[in-house]
């Protein structure tokens, strides 16, 4: 077995950048060099984030009722899924949220709500919310509430809001496969604008849409450019009802791959193994730990998750910890 990756990934460490043309290799090579692979990216992991994995917990404060077409989600307008759809919860329930993110153990609580982006009545909620649970806990805030409009991140940012994610999805030129009711402009603009409002930008990708290679590496070195904190790596959970029903999905593997890739090309990062982790990677979970080091416990916006104490225990078998200040909280839980 090889190690020309391997010696790549410690040029990486040592500031060197990979190549557009070794990304398209990465993804090319054979199953026996999975695991080169995978060790690479644990190089630059272990660099940046030793055996520590982030812990983050979704609250859908708004489910359904969106304007939007995205193929791939069960709350787009087009969606024949059958899920919950309600309006935004009152600000007590999310709250109520984050106290069960901390009872898990999780250091970022995320609040999504469905739709193009929010309204003034929504945006109002989300800052008492926030407000409240700041002054009330440790957790870091992360938002996702669509596309905003001006003054909309600064009001945020002065609510508290640490972070707010606004994912690209795929490359440019595979966009509008995806979604026609706004465009790739208007999410890099919306990243872009979280920016500049001071909270830390969150953007990532769903692979599994019937993307190519390339796709998959120029939406990864487009996070790069736009400098993107914290990259979700999803993976198509295909939903009956949906436009993207009857996409195949990916084999564990080419999840692994893809994952190990993201630590390549963003190798001091935050990189998650987010939505669809489980649908795709199955028995396989344990082993995106050597290339992430952030996932989700419990369940998604629509999807159901692992039960999030299994999550706990698989991190703990892989041999990895939980990260510092979310340990004592998460350990006793479990140990109860």
């Amino acid at each position: 077995m090889g190690t020309f990756w391997i010696e790549r990934a410690k040029e990486i460490q040592q500031g060197k950048h990979l190549t557009w043309e070794e990304a398209a290799a990465f993804l090319k090579e054979p199953r026996e060099l999975l695991l080169e692979q995978l060790e690479a990216a644990y190089l630059l992991r272990s660099h940046y984030y030793q055996n520590q994995v982030k812990l983050n917990m979704i609250v859908n404060t708004k489910s359904g009722l969106c304007s939007e077409n995205c193929g791939y989600c069960a709350q787009s307008v087009d969606s024949k899924a059958v899920i919950s759809k309600y309006r935004m919860m009152p600000s007590k329930d999310i709250v109520q949220g984050a106290r069960e993110a901390e009872k898990r153990g999780a250091g970022t609580y995320c609040i999504v709500a469905s739709g193009r982006g929010p309204s003034e009545k929504e945006l109002r909620t989300v800052e008492e919310a926030v407000g409240e649970i700041k002054a009330t806990s440790q957790l870091k805030v992360c938002a996702c509430l669509g596309i905003l409009k001006e003054g909309q991140g600064e009001r945020l940012k002065a609510a508290g809001v640490d972070r707010y994610n606004h994912n690209v999805n795929s490359s440019e030129r595979f966009h509008d496969n995806i979604v026609t009711t706004h465009t790739y402009g208007d999410r890099t603009e919306t990243v872009n604008g979280a920016i500049q409002a001071g909270m830390s930008p969150c953007s990532g990708l769903i692979a599994g849409m019937g993307e190519s290679d390339e796709d998959i590496i120029d939406v990864l070195y487009a996070l790069k450019e736009i400098g993107a904190d914290s990259i979700p790596v999803n993976f198509l959970h295909a939903i009956e009802g949906t436009a993207f029903e009857h996409q195949p999905g990916l084999r564990p593997e080419e999840c692994l791959r893809i994952l190990a890739l993201a630590r390549m090309i963003l190798p001091s990062k935050e990189i998650r193994a987010a939505g669809g982790r489980e649908e795709n990677l199955k028995s396989m979970q344990p082993l995106a730990l050597y290339a992430v080091n952030s996932i989700f416990l419990g369940d998604y916006l629509t999807t159901p998750g692992q039960a999030w104490k299994k999550d706990l225990q698989m991190i703990e078998d892989a041999g990895f910890e939980i990260e510092e200040n979310a340990f004592t909280q998460s350990a006793e839980m479990f140990s109860g």
